[in-house]
């Protein structure tokens, strides 16, 4: 009696390595893109943080005006350029490689600012002015 050799031919696994090269060459544009979507989707969250820090900042400049409370006691920050955002933050700072563009904005003003991200994403957020607070 004979050994029986059992395995797979040169064909079939030629046609295996072509089929995964075919995989691999649809999945990897999809993870690139996944990237580029992710650093935008985490510039936009941080332009969203101090957006939300401006309208709290506002809300609270607006009851200290009214006397409904005191620096004192519910202290804000004094806005005059967009760059302020910054202090806005839960830490005080833009993450690493952040920045804002620059920009005047005047007492009880809404103006539209622009953060810049690591790779150059930008996103728009709306910081509004607030003097008689504390300088950031």
């Amino acid at each position: 009696m004979g050994k029986q050799q059992s395995g797979f031919t040169l064909i079939e696994l030629i046609a295996v390595i072509v089929i995964l090269g075919i995989l691999a060459a649809t999945a990897v544009p999809r993870f690139v893109n996944l990237q580029d979507e992710a650093a935008l989707a985490a510039v936009r969250g941080v332009a969203g943080s101090i957006e939300s820090g401006a309208a709290l900042n506002h809300a609270v400049d607006i009851a200290v005006e009214a006397g409904l409370t005191t620096t004192a006691t519910d202290p804000f920050i004094n806005i005059d350029d967009c760059a302020d955002g910054e202090a806005l933050l839960a830490n005080g700072e833009l993450p690493e490689g952040y920045s804002i563009t620059a920009g005047a904005v005047a007492d009880q003003a809404a103006v539209t600012c622009t953060l810049i991200g690591v790779g150059g994403e930008d996103a728009e957020f709306v910081i509004i002015g607030s003097a008689g607070g504390t300088d950031p």
